[in-house]
């Protein structure tokens, strides 16, 4: 892997909303909803591997309106962002602001349910690029990945 993180893809997009039950009904209106979850106090539309993420909002400009980038190296992008000068949170969460005030989350591609086809993946030059056991599980969990 390279010092920077490669991009791999857009994992989910989180926004900020009057009411979580209005939206969902209000999204559910458009689209053929395949399935909501909630916890934490959000509820997130599944979209296989993706989501979109909702919370009550009510802040101009929205305070947690975010979206999450998926990368091949996690630590390696931690370590460009601090190179960089640019203030990242504690912890094992990585978010961080751009100079426009943008929030931006970054996730490792091993640690979560989103998944490239494999030739997508050598297309990318990410060809060894490979889930960890806990990703799988999740993903087997949803019907989204082979049984063991």
């Amino acid at each position: 892997m390279s010092e920077r993180p490669r991009l791999v893809g857009i994992n989910h997009v989180a926004l900020e909303v009057g009411d979580i039950d209005e939206a969902i009904e209000f999204y559910g209106r458009i689209f053929d909803i395949e399935g909501v979850e909630r916890a934490y106090g959000m509820a997130f539309i599944r979209i296989g591997d993706q989501f979109i993420a909702l919370s009550v909002g009510g802040q101009s400009p929205p305070r947690s309106a975010h979206f999450g980038l998926v990368v091949d190296d996690k630590p390696a992008a931690r370590a460009a962002l601090e190179a960089a000068g640019v203030e990242v949170s504690k912890g094992r969460f990585l978010d961080f602001r751009d100079p426009w005030g943008n929030l931006i989350q970054v996730v490792d591609y091993r640690d979560i349910q989103f998944t490239k086809a494999p030739a997508v993946l050598r297309g990318m030059g990410l060809g060894g690029l490979e889930k960890r056991p806990e990703a799988l599980d999740e993903l087997r969990e949803k019907g989204l990945a082979e049984p063991e």
